[in-house]
């Protein structure tokens, strides 16, 4: 690459992203200069926006592929100063209210003195034709927000924060921004979303908190520790975060030794000593009460009596009795032929004895999990459980943790079932559950299915609002990947010991009716899939494809040609593509901008900071937001874009949500979803890439995860070789959790709870 060394500087007009990196900022605009002149410039150019003046200080390039470039250095934000500079600012989408077609009318009307009208003279907006009253003071709120945060974007605007995440930061702390950033930087990382460590480090190193500062050692132990707690983990071992925040801020171990000592004695996080030569672990606070109080509450409620004995319903004989909690206890004689269970079964209804035995445990224990592959009888099972609850007038409530699992365990048990956080009753403005130990819930009842997927958090925000007396019933496949939060929770009680389990081993739907659940317990044995060639119709195939250029063509023919063609039509928009990786070729990103062209290249563009989205596109919610009531997984769909006010509406499954282009990044293309968020959600026709450069993603849990989320159909596209890795690498990545432990310890202590 050739460049010519001499320093420049050229001054224009944004008329083009063609491209801007998220995380690096890496941007690739076409600058307008004076004249007809336009060039291409390179650099970490952020934030910028389409129609935005600037001064850009660096060298000229040639890029090989590319062509003659001007590389970026350092660059400032101007007021724009000609006609068409004005008009693309006012029409980018900056000012809510003001779209392309005011923006002209505007500059028609006042010329270059535009801005100076909005900020001086605001009442003469009203002579622009269209421009009323409502209309007017729309504008000027929005104009004054932006001016509002002028002295925020001017203090953020080196360190690389964009204009959506500075207005999210003025949004959070108004007019004290700029105080509370000079204060403590790193209150961004913990009160911002979108913003961490490493850009409020940026900042912090510009106003001199460097080096082994305490507060820079503090925030960065406790971004080490958020960082394990979004992979999964609920504590991390002293050593282990020592030398990743000693790696992380180049500090020496002992000053990050102090800094966890300080935040100790600031109950920011909790230090829990262990037995033999084990470190000490560290938690974040909130984490390990919670760990506390799910193992309390479990205690309590396998210790206290239940509510069904009086009902007649708890399926007990005299003998025994159900406050032997955590014991083997004895069955009821001749338990098959209970005249409890008999009185109440189907005639369609046959189960088998694990099923029965579940039944049973169900109304005698106060804490029971039920745990079975597809096709194993869990549906039939609970559908037997409600029978007999409702001919004892037993109150019972039906919950999952995702919207679309409560919506198929209300279609298989013919019951309304909610999301976890709506039978909480989670109320958003105040960000708090309404049903906790103080208000209950008020039912005999509660059954939780796919509880694989509830974290510690939300198993704890359950178990406080259980009352004591009552049941809990959960269902789920501990084979499945663990939540996307913190904790492996099911895995942990079933391990525990203290908490009984059904295991449901049968397989009801046998060969001949489903491919699809044969080979996911095939996959959990380690045996080569069977793909019933002599079948006239199969719901399981395996398309060979070496390389991953082959593997994409196929994809793109099977989602654009072959599958609409074999498929009903409401199917065909149900097709889920199910990512081992998010990176590479056959990653979700890079599948997703590929799809998006595709499928959807003609919708209304919606771009923001870099991205683009379009009317119609399938969408992914990718974190918790519970003022909008969507969380993260949940699948949504484009289907209005208001560019005036800056505002799109999706549709999650009948649910409406509002989104302003600041909150976007919220939002991911979901074409292609990663395997991990497909946790809980079934879809009618599944295709999945596999290709051996996922081969940090190929074991056998993710395999079977994704194969058993299809319903209908299940494709997998890639070569033999990578398949085979996936079945055969029984490898799981460990989860640093204390429940167990917790779990036993209550139970050894005979604590009821506290």
């Amino acid at each position: 690459m050739n460049e010519r060394e001499e320093k420049s500087t050229l001054q224009g007009t944004i008329a083009k992203i063609t491209y801007q990196n998220q995380e690096s900022h890496y941007t690739v605009a076409r600058l307008e200069l004076e004249g007809p002149q336009n060039v291409t410039i390179v650099g970490e150019i952020f934030p910028v926006e389409e129609g935005g003046e600037v001064r850009v200080f660096g060298f000229w390039r040639t890029h090989p592929r590319y062509g003659l470039q001007f590389q970026v250095e350092r660059w400032e934000k101007l007021e724009p100063a000609t006609l068409a500079g004005i008009e693309r600012y006012l029409g980018s989408g900056l000012i809510k209210g003001i779209g392309p077609a005011y923006a002209r009318r505007l500059v028609a009307a006042f010329g270059l003195e535009t801005l100076r009208i909005l900020s001086e003279e605001p009442q003469r907006l009203l002579e622009v034709e269209g421009i009323g009253s409502v209309r007017a003071r729309r504008i000027l709120q929005a104009w004054d927000e932006q001016r509002g945060i002028r002295e925020v974007m001017v203090f953020l605007q080196g360190h690389g924060i964009g204009s959506s995440l500075a207005l999210r930061i003025y949004r959070v702390f108004g007019h004290e921004t700029v105080a509370r950033v000079k204060q403590n930087p790193y209150c961004l990382t913990e009160e911002v979303y979108g913003i961490g460590f490493v850009m409020a480090d940026r900042i912090a190193a510009s106003l001199g908190i460097k080096g082994d500062f305490p507060l820079r050692v503090q925030a960065g132990l406790l971004h080490v520790l958020r960082n394990f707690s979004d992979a999964g983990h609920c504590f991390v071992p002293m050593d282990l975060l020592t030398r990743n925040a000693s790696s992380l801020l180049g500090v020496r171990e002992d000053a990050v030794q102090n800094g966890i000592r300080e935040l100790v004695a600031r109950r920011s996080v909790v230090l829990e000593e262990t037995a033999e030569a084990q470190p000490a672990r560290v938690y974040n606070r909130d984490l390990s009460q919670a760990e506390s109080r799910v193992a309390a509450s479990v205690r309590r409620l396998l210790s206290t009596p239940s509510c069904l004995k009086a009902k007649g319903v708890d399926g007990l004989s005299d003998e025994g009795g159900e406050n032997s909690a955590g014991k083997d206890q004895p069955e009821p004689k001749d338990f098959l032929n209970s005249s409890i269970v008999a009185s109440s079964l189907s005639s369609t209804l046959v189960l088998d004895r694990e099923q029965h035995q579940a039944v049973l445990q169900a109304l005698q224990k106060k804490v029971l999990v039920v745990t079975g592959g597809p096709g194993t009888g869990k549906t039939t099972l609970l559908t037997h459980l409600l029978t007999l609850l409702r001919g004892r007038e037993v109150s019972f409530a039906l919950a999952a943790p995702t919207g679309r699992a409560a919506k198929r365990m209300g279609e298989a048990a013919g019951e309304e079932a909610k999301t976890i956080h709506r039978l909480l009753e989670y109320n958003p403005h105040d960000r708090a559950f309404q049903r906790t130990e103080d208000r209950p819930l008020d039912v005999d009842v509660i059954i939780v299915d796919e509880a694989s997927m509830v974290d510690l958090s939300l198993m704890d925000q359950l178990l406080r609002a259980i009352p004591p007396r009552s049941h809990l019933v959960l269902l789920g496949d501990v084979d499945q990947l663990p939540s996307v939060g913190p904790g492996t929770v099911l895995k942990d009680m079933i391990d525990s010991g203290i908490v009984p389990v059904v295991v449901l081993r049968r397989i009801f739907r046998q060969a001949n009716e489903s491919l699809i659940v044969v080979n996911a317990h095939r996959i959990l044995q380690g045996q080569p899939l069977w793909f019933g060639e002599q079948r006239e119709k199969r719901d399981f195939v395996f398309i060979a494809r070496e390389n991953e250029e082959e593997i994409l063509a196929t994809l793109k023919e099977l989602i654009k040609e072959r599958l609409p063609r074999s498929l009903p039509p409401k199917s065909v928009g149900e097709v889920q593509i199910l990512s081992p990786m998010h990176r590479g070729m056959l990653g979700t990103v890079h599948l997703n901008r590929e799809l998006q062209v595709l499928l959807n290249p003609d919708g209304e563009p919606i771009e923001w900071a870099g991205t683009l989205f379009r009317l119609g596109d399938k969408v992914m919610q990718h974190r918790n937001n519970y003022e909008k009531g969507v969380f993260n997984g949940d699948l949504g769909r484009i289907i209005q874009v208001d560019k005036e006010n800056k505002n799109v509406q999706v549709d999650f499954y009948g649910r409406l949500v509002s989104y302003e282009y600041e909150e976007l990044d919220e939002l991911s293309l979901a074409y292609a979803t990663s395997i991990h968020k497909s946790q809980g959600s079934e879809y009618p026709v599944v295709v999945i890439p596999l290709h051996t450069s996922h081969f940090l993603m190929l074991h056998r849990s993710i395999l079977y995860t994704a194969v058993t989320r299809g319903k209908d159909l299940v494709v997998l596209v890639g070569n033999k070789r990578a398949l085979a890795m996936a079945i055969r690498n029984t490898r799981t990545v460990r989860r640093y959790t204390g429940l167990k432990e917790k779990l036993v310890g209550a139970s050894r202590a005979g604590l009821p709870g506290s």
